[in-house]
C-alpha cells in the first residue's frame, strides 16, 4: 500500500510538471496568464509524537491574467496538495464525501489586518465540497463595483462563496471547483490553504532526529494558472517531550523511593513518592485547546473563534469556521489542549496512588500562571465526553489536599492506574516543564508480608495514545477512522519510581570459626512478638560467609528454615557452612523480618577451657551506608 501511494504521488507530480510546462494562455486562453507566487508564511515546529499536527498555511498570491467580461461564469479548478506523509485533518463527512476541516480561503475574508474588498467580506462556505461552487463575474454596490465574484448570474448580485472544504485521500487533500477569477490589472488574488493536519510520527520514524513535512501543489486544469514554486516545507519535525522523575522538593535527582513492607505509609506524610516531570523540547510543544478562550475545553459556548486568516494561534485548534461543521464538531477546533499521561504499573494489591490535580512546585505548593509559568489540570480520562457529547475538561471531584495542592486517588485495576492532565496555560517563548506530585499509601500487614514487595513503575507520555485503548494504533493516522484531535504515539518507556522492600534485619557476626578443636554456636531471635503491639512476622535468614585471609574460597550461601515470631533459632557454624573444620572469618545474616537479634558463642570443643561470646551487630540496611558509627548506634 505504501509503495502504491508513493507511485501515485510521483505520477501526480509528473502530471503537474508536464501540465505547467504546457500552460500557455492562462485559464481563459489568449494573452495573459495568472501567475501565483507560492509561500508558506510560517513554518512551525511540530511534534514527532503527533498524528494530527497542524502544518503551516500555503498561500498563493496571484497577479495578472485576462479580464473576464461582466456576467461570465468564472472558470473553476481543482487544487490538490500532496504531502510526504498522511493528511490527518478531521473528516467532517465520512459517509458521502470525506470532506474535511482543511479549508481554502479566497482573498483573506474576515481579515483584521488586510484592507480591500475581499478581506472585508464575511466568510461564506461552499456547501458542495465535491463539486465546488459556480460563480459569475458581477457588480457590487461596494467598491470595486465590477469584476467581483457573485454566486448568482447577472443582473442580480450575491456575494460569492470564499471558503472551500478539502477532500482528504491518503497523502493528499483536494479543493474541488474553486473559482479562479484573475485579478488582471486590478491587484492580486490570494488563495490561502489552512488547517492541514499531518502525521508527523511518519517522519523520521518518529525519532529524535529532526525531519520535515513537505508539500507540493497540483492544479487541474493545468493551465488555470502558473506557480513559481512546486514544492515547499510546511513544518519541521522534532521530538516534543522529555520526561523524568524528580525528588519531592523539585530539586532534581529523582529516582527510586524505597518503602518498607512492614511500615504503613500515608498520603501527605510518609508516602511521598516524588514528582513526575513533563518537559517540552521546544516552546510550542505544549498547547492549550484554543488561544482566544484559554482552557475552555468543555464546550464551544463562549468560544468567539479563531477565524482571522493568517493568524498564528499556537494552540491545538487551528483556523476555526463554525459554518463548516458536523453538528457540534467545528472545522479547525481541537477536542482538547495537549494532554499528558502517567501510567502506573506493577502496583501491589492494597497500595493506593495519589496524584496532584494541578502542576506543582514541590509536593505541597501549586504552580500559578504568573510570569508565564505553564499550568495544567487533571482530567478524568484520555477521552471522555460530557453529557452533551462534547469532549470535556472533566476534572476529579473527590480530592484531598496537602498544602495548597489537591490530590486525587488513581483508580487501580489489575495493578495498573492512569492519570491524565491537560495543559491550560503556557508561555510560547521558552521551553517549560510541568511537574505533578505522587504519593503512595498502604496499611502494612507484617504477619502476611503484604503489600507484596517489588518495584512499581510509571510510563510518561503525551495523551491520548493507543496504549490504553483510546484509539487503535492501526488507524492512528487514518482521519476517517479516528476523529479525536490531537492524538499521539506512545514513545514512553517504563521506569521504576518506587520500591517496596521486604522488612529485613541485617546481622553481622564479625568472627566465626570452625577451626580444628573449635566451634561457634549461632543464635538468632525473632523478637517481632513483644509487649508493644508489634505484628509478629515469620521469615528465613540467609547466611553469607566470608573466609578470612587471601586465596580462600567463600562457602556457599545457606538459608535457615522460616523462623516464626517469638522463637529462637540455633545452629552450629560447622553445620551451617558445610565447611566442617575449615572456616575462619565473618558472616552476614540477612533476615526477612524486622527486629532480629543475634548471639554467637565460641568454645574449644572437648577441652572446655576456652569460652567467648558476643552480640551480633545490627547493620543499617537500605540507606546505602555502613559506617562504624551507624553500626554502633544501631544495636
Amino acid at each position: 500500500m505504501a509503495d502504491f501511494r508513493r507511485l501515485f504521488t510521483a505520477l501526480a507530480l509528473v502530471a503537474l510538471f508536464v501540465g505547467l510546462a504546457s500552460a500557455q494562455g492562462g485559464i481563459n486562453g489568449g494573452g495573459g496568464t495568472m501567475n501565483c507566487a507560492t509561500t508558506t508564511t510560517v513554518t512551525p515546529t511540530v511534534r514527532s509524537e503527533g498524528f494530527t499536527e497542524l502544518v503551516g498555511d500555503i498561500v498563493l498570491n496571484c497577479t495578472g491574467g485576462n479580464t473576464l467580461a461582466f456576467g461570465t461564469q468564472i472558470p473553476q479548478a481543482n487544487i490538490t496538495v500532496f504531502l510526504n506523509t498522511q493528511v490527518t485533518s478531521r473528516i467532517l463527512n465520512v459517509a458521502s464525501s470525506n470532506a474535511s476541516e482543511a479549508l481554502l480561503l479566497i482573498d483573506e475574508p474576515g481579515s483584521a489586518t488586510v484592507s480591500g474588498y475581499g478581506p472585508s467580506l464575511a466568510q461564506i462556505p461552499c456547501s458542495t465540497p465535491l463539486s465546488g461552487c459556480v460563480q459569475f463575474v458581477g457588480n457590487s454596490t461596494t467598491p470595486p463595483a465590477t469584476g467581483v465574484p457573485s454566486s448568482t448570474p447577472a443582473p442580480t448580485f450575491t456575494t460569492g462563496q470564499n471558503v472551500f472544504q478539502g477532500v482528504v485521500s491518503g497523502n493528499s487533500v483536494t479543493f474541488f471547483g474553486v473559482p479562479i477569477l484573475p485579478p488582471s490589472t486590478t491587484g492580486s488574488r490570494i488563495f490561502r490553504i489552512t488547517n492541514i493536519r499531518a502525521n508527523a510520527n511518519g517522519i523520521s520514524g518518529g525519532g529524535p532526529t529532526p525531519g520535515s513535512i513537505t508539500g507540493s501543489i497540483s492544479i487541474s486544469p493545468s493551465n488555470a494558472f502558473t506557480i513559481n514554486q512546486f514544492t515547499f516545507t510546511l513544518a519541521a519535525v522534532q521530538s516534543g517531550l522529555t520526561t523524568s522523575l524528580r525528588n519531592s522538593t523539585d530539586s532534581g535527582g529523582g529516582g527510586v523511593v524505597n518503602f518498607n513492607q512492614c511500615a504503613s505509609t500515608s498520603f501527605g506524610t510518609s508516602g511521598a513518592a516524588g514528582i513526575v516531570r513533563f518537559q517540552e523540547n521546544f516552546p510550542t510543544a505544549f498547547k492549550t485547546r484554543t488561544a482566544l478562550v484559554n482552557g475552555n475545553t468543555s464546550t464551544t459556548s463562549g468560544f468567539t473563534g479563531q477565524n482571522i486568516p493568517g493568524q498564528v494561534y499556537n494552540s491545538e485548534s487551528g483556523f476555526t469556521q463554525p459554518g463548516v461543521a458536523n453538528g457540534s464538531v467545528i472545522a479547525g477546533l481541537a477536542d482538547w489542549g495537549t494532554r499528558l499521561k502517567a501510567v502506573f504499573t506493577n502496583i501491589p494489591s492494597g497500595v493506593s496512588i495519589y496524584v496532584s490535580t494541578v502542576n506543582v512546585v514541590g509536593l505541597t505548593t501549586a504552580a500559578t500562571n504568573t510570569a508565564g509559568n505553564p499550568t495544567a489540570v487533571q482530567v478524568i480520562t484520555e477521552t471522555v465526553p460530557d453529557a452533551n457529547g462534547n469532549l470535556a475538561l472533566t476534572t476529579p471531584t473527590n480530592t484531598t489536599s496537602t498544602g495548597s495542592v489537591p490530590y486525587s486517588a488513581v483508580t487501580i485495576v489489575n495493578g495498573t492506574g492512569i492519570a491524565v492532565w491537560e495543559v491550560t496555560g503556557n508561555n510560547y517563548t521558552t521551553n517549560q516543564a510541568l511537574d505533578f506530585g505522587v504519593y503512595i499509601s498502604y496499611s502494612a500487614s507484617p504477619q502476611t508480608n503484604t503489600p507484596a514487595a517489588g518495584p512499581m513503575s510509571v510510563n510518561l507520555s503525551y495523551a491520548p495514545n493507543p496504549t490504553n485503548g483510546a484509539f487503535s494504533a492501526a488507524n492512528a493516522a487514518n482521519p476517517a477512522q479516528v476523529g479525536i484531535i490531537p492524538r499521539f504515539a506512545d514513545t514512553s518507556s517504563a521506569r521504576t519510581f518506587a520500591q517496596i522492600n521486604i522488612c529485613q534485619t541485617v546481622l553481622l557476626f564479625p568472627f566465626v570459626t570452625t577451626a580444628t578443636g573449635f566451634e561457634t554456636g549461632l543464635e538468632i531471635a525473632n523478637t517481632t512478638q513483644d509487649p508493644f503491639g508489634t505484628n509478629a512476622q515469620t521469615g528465613a535468614c540467609t547466611f553469607n560467609w566470608y573466609q578470612a585471609g587471601t586465596g580462600g574460597t567463600n562457602p556457599a550461601v545457606t538459608t535457615t528454615p522460616a523462623i516464626p515470631g517469638g522463637t529462637v533459632y540455633t545452629t552450629l557454624a560447622s553445620n551451617a557452612t558445610n565447611a566442617g573444620a575449615n572456616f575462619n572469618g565473618y558472616m552476614f545474616a540477612v533476615c526477612n523480618f524486622q527486629y532480629a537479634h543475634g548471639y554467637a558463642a565460641i568454645t574449644d570443643v572437648g577441652a572446655r577451657g576456652i569460652f567467648s561470646s558476643y552480640l551480633a551487630l545490627v547493620v543499617p540496611s537500605g540507606s546505602g551506608t555502613r559506617t562504624s558509627s551507624a553500626e554502633s548506634l544501631s544495636h
